[in-house]
């Protein structure tokens, strides 16, 4: 359920009047598999061998699954009893639904849970985990999810259904909230499921905890509407996709609507910036596979703007986003930070806690002034590693 140009982020400003100009870039093509653990006999006792089972539109005769009291065709993986083992006694009906070795469906198939270790090379100065890092995580299970529930596509993160009609998902806004960042070599994993927003969009929410204390330590909630991947026009979703996904549906939230962050952001403009980095250029490397710019890199930008004792002295603990228009290699864009509030005092130990510092940030086109991405971030003075 998620179509990403990594976490898919861009989409069109206006979705009742989208232009291709004004289009959104996605991940079209790629197909992800699973795929099963081979095991030897020395490792039985601590790892489990896994058996491949699909189903696809060219099987016969064609074979479904009930999830959540609804048939859909499914693509899972199940523990092969192994003789000499209790995995012998266990029913493959209770079996974990997995894409790898941490990945599974948990609640009756409502969520899906993976479990990521934070490496070396996905840390910032403190050690502790990057806002970009939680993103490609967020994707990372987001997609995950699709592809093991079985009604994946041809497309990155679409369904069956959307992929006949040559539908994507696009997403117009996501919110993260973080209440510490885990540091080099900790464990985590992400819940997330999702549910309708209104009558044509989906809201997708991530809860990730630390594996082994189950303390939450971030929350994400994001909306996403569908868009003809050829006309880069919005759609209604139709009903065949509405009842391929309402199974999955799950009627919870992940940030609490108090704390939602819904207001509007701001257009910044060169009268109302206090900050102006120019002359960004995309490289090869921030390219996704259909040669646009990849979105999580928009966080590295938007920070290119940010006071670098903000930086040193303050820990990100919100970001909002909402994607505009697509980036492409040969754009440079513009970034553009300004203070909305500042106040520095108390905080307490919670998610909502009242911020030290708030900005508005954009990312815009440094040609034609167009913006890209607009964004709203939360603040707190870090407190002293132990």
């Amino acid at each position: 359920m998620a179509a990403t140009s990594n976490l898919g982020f861009q989409f069109p400003a206006n979705s009742s009047n989208v232009k291709k100009e004004n289009g959104v870039t996605t991940w079209e093509a790629l197909k992800l598999s699973l795929y099963s653990s081979c095991n030897t006999a020395n490792s039985l006792k601590n790892k489990r061998r896994f058996s491949l089972v699909t189903t696809n539109s060219h099987s016969s005769p064609k074979k479904v699954d009930i999830v959540n009291g609804t048939k859909v065709n499914v693509i899972k993986v199940v523990e092969a009893p192994l003789s000499g083992s209790k995995l012998a006694n266990e029913s493959v009906a209770n079996a974990a639904l997995v894409t790898n070795l941490r990945g599974r469906f948990v609640e009756d198939r409502f969520v899906y849970r993976q479990i990521f270790a934070i490496r070396s090379y996905e840390i910032g100065p403190d050690k502790t985990a990057t806002m970009e890092t939680l993103m490609n995580f967020l994707q990372e299970t987001a997609l995950n999810h699709v592809t093991s529930s079985g009604i994946g596509g041809d497309g990155f993160g679409a369904t069956r259904e959307m992929s006949l009609r040559k539908l994507i998902w696009v997403v117009t806004r996501i919110q993260v909230q973080v209440q510490r960042y885990s540091k080099w070599g900790d464990e985590i994993e992400i819940d997330t499921w999702v549910d309708a927003a209104g009558k044509n969009g989906m809201r997708r929410d991530w809860i990730i905890r630390d594996h082994y204390t189950k303390e939450i330590i971030t929350r994400a909630t994001s909306t996403w509407v569908i868009m003809n991947r050829e006309t880069r026009r919005l759609s209604k979703i139709p009903s065949e996709v509405k009842q391929e996904l309402f199974p999955f549906y799950l009627n919870r939230i992940a940030v609490a609507s108090e704390v939602t962050d819904c207001e509007k952001i701001n257009k910044l403009t060169d009268e109302t910036a206090e900050r102006i980095r120019s002359g960004l250029a995309p490289r090869w490397n921030d390219m996704d596979a259909n040669q646009h710019v990849n979105n999580v890199k928009y966080i590295g930008w938007i920070l290119e703007s940010v006071p670098i004792e903000v930086l040193e002295d303050f820990d990100m603990t919100s970001m909002t986003l909402e994607f505009r228009r697509e980036c492409r290699k040969k754009n440079l864009l513009e970034s553009i930070t300004t203070p909305t509030t500042t106040m520095i005092g108390q905080s307490n130990n919670s998610i909502n806690r009242k911020p030290d510092l708030q900005y508005t940030h954009m990312l815009r086109l440094q040609d034609d002034k167009l913006d890209v991405v607009r964004a709203r971030t939360e603040w707190h003075f870090k407190q002293e590693q132990l």
